[in-house]
């Protein structure tokens, strides 16, 4: 049987009557009537600013800051630069958000599992929790948690101590390595440690898809991490030698120090957004139909097998995306660190808009940190996401 030829492609027509060409040609208006209206605010700022006299204009990163960083992550002196300020501060902001993500993820996602716990006072727990830390706004939840570091831990010269590990109104104290070779070397085992625990997680999940028979999935690859990392450090010659802190008359001395801003604001983040990424967990898990909760127990799966190996592979498709939106939020609420006084980047700006009189060069900094770590953020998860996402044959 002879098939009828198919239909020629149609051509794209440029005439008005073609409502692809309409929509073109509105997109480009739109682009244009924005670029001009950001043209315009812009250029009427800097006239404005000149009328009176304001100068404009980022030279002033390379000028000396003359003020001091009370907590960084990077060495800083008063002599250096206000670019180097702000890199301390996007340090410190960095700082709080990853361990703030990290830290959310756990707690909220044990939060989340535990409201479909058999105990009744855990799930109770759990509700009361969520219930809780979601209605108080995280302003209040910081300055609290600041007003117990300050006012209700005693002084450093009668700090709690736990070993060598010292707790007062100056913050948390505690012994940290002196750097070595040998350090490096554990780094190194660690990093390929990784590695390898990634390969016996693939190759665990291989064999689970092929036989179904369970394998380790956390604690053989976390041994494996312990090993190697001991082993470079044996290697490199196992150095023992750390620096412990001290009481001193009127502040611990010496160690590793977290200081009462850091933990406040880090605390209030993470158990404030907890909350919130409980009740996105909740729901993922409740998405699930209830059959493959049955399925798994027709199978002798415990309830732990059951959450970790049915539930929440399928609930994650769902958890991923509302799960984003909570980690944007942790990474733009620390900008209310400045409110109990945590050197991020938001602090860092406003002395430098004091000290230079730049406030839309700073803002406008400030706006770039936090627009690049959220898309930044927001790239991640998706590719994530992407990844969980299931895939059609």
């Amino acid at each position: 049987m002879n098939r009828p030829p198919s239909a020629a492609p149609k051509k794209k027509s440029w005439s008005w009557r073609s409502q692809a060409f309409r929509g073109l040609v509105y997109q480009v208006l739109a682009l244009a009537l924005i670029a001009l209206g950001l043209w315009y605010l812009g250029h009427n700022t800097l006239v404005n600013m000149r009328e009176r006299g304001i100068q404009s204009g980022f030279g002033f990163l390379g000028q000396t800051a003359g003020f001091d960083i009370g907590e960084s992550l990077l060495p800083f002196e008063s002599t250096q630069s206000y670019l180097m300020a702000f890199i301390v501060g996007l340090t410190n902001t960095l700082r709080v958000a990853v361990l703030g993500i990290i830290l959310t993820t756990i707690l909220g996602t044990l939060l989340g599992v535990g409201r479909f716990s058999r105990n009744a006072l855990v799930r109770g727990l759990c509700q009361a929790y969520v219930e809780f830390f979601r209605n108080v706004p995280i302003l209040l939840q910081l300055l609290m948690w600041y007003l117990l570091f300050t006012e209700m831990l005693p002084d450093a010269s009668e700090a709690w101590q736990v070993g060598s590990v010292f707790l007062s109104k100056g913050g948390l104290n505690f012994p940290i390595p002196v750097w070595e070779q040998g350090h490096v070397w554990a780094a190194i085992a660690c990093v390929a440690g990784l590695m390898l625990a990634w390969l016996r997680r693939r190759w665990a999940r291989l064999q689970f898809e092929a036989s179904g028979q369970p394998r380790s999935m956390f604690w053989v690859p976390l041994a494996i991490v312990l090993a190697m990392s001991v082993l470079g450090w044996l290697l490199g010659g196992a150095p023992l030698e750390a620096n412990y802190p001290s009481k001193g008359e009127f502040a611990v001395e010496n160690g590793g120090a977290l200081t009462p801003e850091f933990m406040a604001v880090l605390l209030g983040l993470v158990v404030y957004t907890a909350a919130f990424v409980a009740e996105v967990v909740r729901a993922g898990i409740s998405s699930v139909p209830l059959g493959q909760s049955e399925a798994a127990a027709a199978l002798g799966l415990s309830r732990a097998q059951e959450m970790r190996l049915v539930m929440l592979p399928q609930a994650l498709r769902v958890i991923i995306p509302p799960m984003t939106n909570q980690f944007l939020n942790l990474t733009k609420n620390s900008s209310l660190a400045v409110a109990i006084g945590y050197p991020d980047v938001v602090s860092i700006a406003n002395t430098a808009i004091n000290q230079t009189g730049r406030a839309v060069e700073c803002i406008a900094i400030v706006m770039l940190v936090y627009l690049t770590t959220s898309l930044s953020t927001s790239a991640l998860m998706n590719w994530y996401n992407a990844r969980a996402a299931i895939k059609e044959r």
